[in-house]
């Protein structure tokens, strides 16, 4: 069991709409923190949205979380362990032996929510953070959750079938006698161009916990990685209703061009939509035009539509407040 302490409410680096807090997780050698991030609001709700960041990312989405916001829904996100806000000065960036490890910082997470007189928790993941909150739905239950929201979830490698099939299986094999071993990373360059006010996009992110260049992983994060994608293809039976985001294409290279604007850098989404299908009895696949990997920072018109979906498929779930339904 997880024992674990909280510090106090703060203001967070995204402005005076935001607080957070951490949460020092106390485990065998040393303390770990994850931290929980919230949209203040002033209006008790019942329905809450909780947001699991990718890898080599944090959260950010501010629009994100204010669009949750007008629909009736208290926002809060996590810092996972040894990411962004809960990067400490002697951690490997976003190092994990194995996804069950993020589950505590899941659990006191819905906690806090549900202290705070929330009722109802959709679960949001992004990439990595799809892998994870799957993961989690399909090895606990919790009656407080009731959606899962999956914005292009990293439920395969996006490799060439030999490194798949063979590099792959081999490293994490090793992985788990030799966890160091470094291993790089394609390029991600164009994505974070795609993304950066500064280059080709719209948005603004502190480099230095989202990298322009993601940097390498360990032996033991490929092995925490593939271990989890192989558990969900071979049986995955998440029973509450998932709605399966992704874009309308995959974008290859290493140098940035218009095409980088306009589809998915990270993931192939044949493989999103193959092994997200699979998750569970009610699945619900919307593919975004245009959608960058990260959807919610695609171009305004992309947003639009995914924000416009997933307000739909709140509503047809009837996962808000009646009178917001009604209205």
């Amino acid at each position: 069991m997880s024992l674990f302490f909280f510090t106090d409410w703060q203001n967070d680096i995204l402005g005076d709409d935001f607080e957070m807090k951490q949460v020092v997780h106390k485990e065998d050698k040393h303390n770990v923190i994850s931290s929980i991030i919230r949209l203040k609001t002033n209006i008790t709700r019942k329905y809450g949205i909780l947001y699991i960041h990718g890898y080599n990312d944090y959260f950010y989405q501010h629009e994100m979380a204010h669009k949750f916001d007008s629909y009736g829904f208290s926002f809060y996100a996590i810092d996972l362990r040894k990411y962004g806000r809960s990067l400490k000065e002697n951690d490997t960036p976003f190092e994990i032996k194995n996804i069950e490890n993020y589950f505590p910082d899941i659990n006191v997470a819905l906690t806090q929510m549900q202290h705070d007189g929330i009722e109802k928790i959709i679960l949001m993941g992004h990439s990595t953070g799809g892998l994870i909150a799957c993961s989690y739905l399909n090895n606990i239950e919790n009656s407080a959750i009731i959606g899962l929201i999956l914005n292009s979830p990293f439920l395969e490698w996006n490799l060439k079938p030999i490194l798949k099939k063979i590099a792959i299986p081999i490293v994490s094999y090793i992985g788990k006698f030799i966890p160091t071993i470094s291993i790089k990373q394609p390029t991600t360059i164009p994505y974070a161009h795609s993304l950066l006010k500064a280059y080709h996009g719209e948005w603004d992110f502190n480099t230095n916990w989202k990298f322009i260049q993601a940097p390498n992983v360990t032996s033991q994060w490929i092995r925490a990685i593939n271990i989890a994608q192989k558990e969900l293809h071979k049986s995955s039976s998440i029973r509450i209703p998932i709605l399966l985001l992704r874009s309308s294409t995959s974008v290859y290279g290493d140098r940035w061009t218009n095409d980088f604007n306009r589809g998915d850098a990270i993931l192939n989404v044949n493989n999103i939509s193959k092994y997200g299908k699979k998750l569970g009895q009610n699945v619900h696949e919307v593919v975004c035009p245009n959608g960058l990997h990260d959807l919610v920072l695609s171009n305004n018109d992309t947003r639009n539509f995914v924000y416009s979906t997933i307000l739909n498929w709140i509503k047809r779930h009837g996962f808000c407040h009646k009178s917001f339904r009604q209205s």
